[in-house]
């Protein structure tokens, strides 16, 4: 895990005070995708604890972020079984002790759930293109046979049915991407490519994403 920056500014939890976040990253609902705290070890160790016990007792199951403009996101933990975290110890010689950094993450940012052809992707705000991430991403989680020749034009088909969309929540260097294929419309949509020569089994010169237009909705 890369040590934080100070180009980069913290972010308090409202619930925990001892807490301090530098990246977060949120679904469409507010549900927590990413969270990067750092704290001594006995608060982050109470943390994960009041995440594991819900809404019961002293749990939480959100929590909210304060922004540098002073605003609050509310993040919702929902199931902390989907959860992974990550942690790793820095800056061991402060005025506070060893300060430790946690990550919580969903899985599939890691690991795609193939069971619904859905993935998410977290990507710094500073890379240039990111297309070829997206596209291992693409193949990794899509169940039908993709060749490497058609990334363009499929990738351009993902984003004009809303399967591939940015996340709309983050703070932070990091961007949230999601990735959520209906496959049953993707075949055919595929299979209206290939019968109009816009996909090939061989490496030609492939129409421009904007010619899918002409392709009908299913």
């Amino acid at each position: 895990m890369p040590a934080t920056s100070s180009d980069h500014p913290l972010y308090h939890i409202d619930e925990c005070s001892d807490l301090m976040a530098d990246a977060c990253v949120c679904g469409d609902q507010g549900d927590l995708i990413f969270l990067s705290v750092w704290a001594r070890d006995t608060a982050i160790q109470q943390f994960i604890g009041r995440l594991t016990l819900g809404r019961s007792d002293d749990g939480l199951d959100q929590f909210h972020v304060i922004t540098d403009q002073g605003g609050s996101l509310p993040v919702f933990v929902g199931s902390v079984e989907r959860l992974e975290k990550r942690l790793t110890r820095s800056y061991r010689r402060t005025l506070f002790g060893s300060m430790v950094n946690l990550w919580l993450f969903d899985r599939r940012c890691i690991r795609p759930d193939k069971s619904s052809a859905s993935a998410l992707a977290l990507l710094p705000r500073s890379a240039a293109d990111p297309t070829s991430r997206l596209w291992q991403l693409v193949k990794d989680t899509c169940p039908l046979p993709l060749l490497d020749h058609w990334q363009s034009t499929v990738l351009a088909l993902l984003r004009e049915r809303e399967m591939l969309s940015a996340l709309p929540v983050t703070l932070g260097p990091l961007q949230g991407v999601r990735l959520v294929i209906d496959v049953p419309q993707l075949t055919n949509a595929l299979g209206d490519l290939i019968r109009e020569g816009m996909l090939t089994a061989h490496l030609t010169q492939l129409p421009a994403p904007a010619d899918l237009e002409m392709v009908a909705t299913t």
